[in-house]
C-alpha cells in the first residue's frame, strides 16, 4: 500500500471543498454498508455507515481533524463525545490542533462509570468551567451524542457545539436544537448514497 506523498502542511493548505470530496469519496467507499442493520438507536435500517471505517483510516482521520478544527468556534478549549466513536475523533483535532498552536485536549464519556479507582464517567484532562464541542461520526437520533452532553454539562463544563461527519436525518438536528446547542455536519446521509451508487 503506497504512502501519500503530501505533507500534513499540504493538507492543511488545501480547500474546505477539496478535501470534503475527498472525505466523501472515501466514507463512501469504507463506511457505507448495505443489508439489514439494528442501529445504536434501536431503529432498523436498510442500510449502516461504519464510521469507525473512516474514522481510524490515515488519510480519512487527517482530513476530518483539519475540517472539524475548520469548523470548531474559537472559545472551544477541548473536544470529545460518547466513547468509542468520538475517542479518534477527539484524539485527532486534540493533536493537528496542537501542531496549529491550538491548545484543545481530547476527552471521552464512558457508556458506564468505571467499576475501579476513580469511578468517574469522563476521562481525559477537562475542568470544570471549560467550553467544549462534542464529536460524533454518524448522527441518527442524537441519542448518544445527548447523553454525553447530559455528563459533560453536570460535571460543570458548557458545551457549545456538536459536529458530526454525517447526519441520517432522523432527528439529531432537532434534538439538539431542543437543548439550545448549535449543530453542523459535513455531510448528510443522501450525499454519502448517492457518491456509493456513483462508485
Amino acid at each position: 500500500m503506497s504512502a501519500t506523498k503530501e505533507t500534513l502542511f499540504e493538507y492543511l493548505e488545501k480547500d474546505t471543498e477539496v478535501l470534503k470530496s475527498k472525505l466523501l469519496s472515501i466514507l463512501a467507499k469504507q463506511s457505507y454498508k448495505e443489508g439489514n442493520f439494528i442501529l445504536a438507536s434501536g431503529k432498523e435500517s436498510n442500510y449502516y455507515i461504519d464510521g469507525k471505517q473512516t474514522t481510524l483510516h490515515a488519510e480519512g482521520s487527517t482530513i476530518i481533524s483539519i475540517l472539524f478544527l475548520r469548523m470548531l468556534k474559537e472559545s472551544i478549549d477541548a473536544v470529545g463525545g460518547m466513547s468509542v466513536g468520538a475517542d479518534p475523533l477527539a484524539s485527532g483535532v486534540s493533536q493537528i490542533g496542537f501542531l496549529l498552536k491550538k491548545n484543545l485536549h481530547a476527552f471521552y464519556v464512558r457508556k458506564e462509570p468505571k467499576k475501579h479507582g476513580t469511578s468517574k464517567w469522563i476521562e481525559g484532562p477537562l475542568k470544570p468551567g471549560m467550553k467544549v464541542a462534542i464529536l460524533e461520526d454518524v448522527v441518527t437520533t442524537g441519542g448518544s451524542s445527548i447523553k454525553a452532553i447530559d455528563k459533560i454539562q453536570e460535571f460543570g463544563c458548557s458545551v457549545e457545539q456538536v459536529l458530526a461527519i454525517v447526519d441520517r436525518k432522523q432527528g439529531g438536528a432537532e434534538a439538539f436544537k431542543e437543548k439550545g446547542i448549535e449543530y453542523t455536519y459535513l455531510f448528510d446521509i443522501n450525499q454519502v448514497i448517492e457518491k456509493y451508487k456513483l462508485g
